[in-house]
């Protein structure tokens, strides 16, 4: 990492599903404030599921500028939209059918999400650039389909880069690219339990053999909340 990055540690996954969603609501306030609207990649994974089911209570649910949401993802399996497996299928039970997001504005990334991504305003170097990205911590310190040593990595130009190899199943998968990653205005890191404990401190000593390690945002911030499971604490 170019700067030391303080992780916010707090208790537990409850703690943590409430200063996420409190992080997320105000990022995307901000945004539709500034510029009439966020573009916002969710994550799957059981940390981020309880981020999502916090948004869709009482008091975000109602005040947050819903309408104005666009909807993607930072990862997705290649499995139908309904299968258990689907981070699209996750987000969708616990938030987007609890929430005023238009369904036009909610781009799954199976299928093409491509006409959905030229919609999000682009940086300098073309790449879509998100107001808020959420992203998870594997084990092997991956991150949304970034595994360790994936020719995902290496990957500059496409927006969306297919992995056919993920150490865990299902193996066929889609991820964000470290460029469209890293031209996010603001990246979230969601890190929960002491089995993700060792591959947290590694990612924030910046080490280079983990891909969520890549994750920089070059013109933005990167934010990491953990519980003190992960945290060390």
């Amino acid at each position: 990492m170019t700067a030391p990055v303080t992780p916010v540690v707090v208790p537990g996954p409850a703690e943590l599903a409430e200063a996420a969603a409190s992080w997320t609501a105000q990022r995307v306030t901000a945004a539709v404030g500034a510029r009439g609207a966020c573009y916002l990649a969710l994550a799957g994974g059981e940390t981020p599921r309880g981020c999502y089911e916090r948004l869709a209570r009482s008091p975000y649910r109602e005040t947050l500028p819903w309408p104005s949401v666009f909807v993607f993802w930072s990862d997705e399996r290649q499995v139908s939209l309904d299968h258990p497996e689907s981070n699209y299928a996750m987000a969708k039970a616990v938030l987007l059918d609890h929430v005023r997001i238009p369904a036009e504005q909610v781009f799954p990334l199976v299928g093409d999400p491509t006409p959905g991504l030229r919609r999000i305003p682009a940086d300098a170097g073309g790449r879509p650039r998100f107001d808020v990205i959420h992203l998870g911590l594997g084990e092997d310190g991956h991150t949304a389909s970034l595994f360790p040593g994936s020719p995902a990595l290496k990957e500059v130009r496409a927006l969306i880069a297919q992995v056919h190899d993920a150490p865990k199943p299902p193996p066929d998968r889609l991820t964000l690219t470290l460029p469209v990653l890293n031209a996010a205005r603001a990246v979230l890191f969601m890190v929960q339990g002491t089995s993700k404990r060792q591959a947290l401190a590694r990612v924030l000593r910046g080490d280079p053999a983990l891909p969520a390690s890549h994750v920089q945002p070059l013109d933005g911030e990167l934010h990491f909340i953990v519980d003190r499971a992960a945290g060390g604490q």
